[in-house]
């Protein structure tokens, strides 16, 4: 078989020139194509790497904050319930503590109210123990007991003590009005005269008296002049006693337990003095 190395070489050169051709126009183009697209891809895929890790780190946050928030509503839920208990418990005490006022106050009122209603059912006791002394006394001093007033008045100035009488005295010799004396009794003129008498020679003057007769005394004379005043008369001591009573009746009771074997013993109010 004869070969035709004139085709043959034609041949090689068309194939050597159709695969510069092939690699000069498809080969690099496709090579070049498959490079950007290569690194199309590797971009493409580090940006989804990189979205990835993005959502993995808003993921991560997005867990912590939930996570926060979780606590933070525990927390919340925590200290709305230990306040809600505090307050009730607050409530619940300021409740007890209002009852336990209501009820003090309104034992105490009850007590202020026996102990007011004792108050008045003892002064008013007080009030008709007086009222009847004060009428007996007063139906029981007849004329027999003017000389005794008499004397007993006569016997008080004299012994009037020293800055009194010169007290006295002075009022007596500063004012115009006659001396007022008062009496229980309309007294005769002996006993006017009497009285007169004593009152000049314990002032060793001329003393002007205007006479005037006070059922009120109640067994007493009463002399008075410019804002001063000597007086004796039953009624100061049913005064005196009543003040005394009116004092121990204010007086809360206390009562006391007396010692083991030691009688009980009642405290009796003494008379500031006593009528002569």
């Amino acid at each position: 078989m004869l070969i035709d190395w004139f085709t043959v070489g034609a041949q090689a050169l068309n194939f050597l020139i159709l695969v510069w051709l092939m690699r000069r126009f498809l080969y690099q183009p496709i090579l070049h194509a498959i490079d950007q697209r290569e690194q199309r891809i590797a971009a493409e895929l580090a940006a989804a790497d990189a979205q990835k890790a993005e959502a993995l780190q808003i993921r991560a946050e997005f867990e912590h904050k939930k996570n926060e928030l979780d606590q933070q509503r525990a927390a919340l839920l925590q200290q709305a319930v230990e306040t809600a208990q505090a307050e009730a418990q607050r409530l619940s005490e300021a409740a007890r503590q209002a009852a336990d006022a209501l009820r003090v106050q309104r034992l105490q009122t009850l007590r202020n109210e026996v102990h007011n209603l004792n108050l008045e059912i003892s002064r008013g006791m007080q009030r008709e123990i007086f009222a009847i002394a004060r009428k007996t006394l007063a139906d029981l001093a007849d004329t027999a007991l003017e000389e005794r007033l008499a004397a007993v008045f006569t016997r008080r100035l004299a012994e009037m003590p020293a800055p009194d009488r010169q007290g006295f005295a002075e009022a007596l010799k500063m004012t115009k009005e006659p001396a007022l004396l008062r009496c229980a009794f309309d007294l005769p003129p002996e006993q006017r005269a009497t009285l007169q008498n004593a009152l000049n020679e314990s002032f060793a003057a001329d003393i002007a008296i205007r006479f005037e007769t006070a059922p009120d005394l109640i067994g007493g004379i009463e002399l008075s002049a410019n804002g001063w005043k000597l007086a004796w008369n039953m009624a100061d001591y049913l005064e005196s006693l009543e003040n005394q009573l009116g004092e121990l009746i204010k007086q809360p009771s206390q009562p006391e337990t007396p010692a083991a074997g030691e009688p009980e013993t009642a405290a009796e109010p003494s008379p500031s003095g006593a009528a002569e």
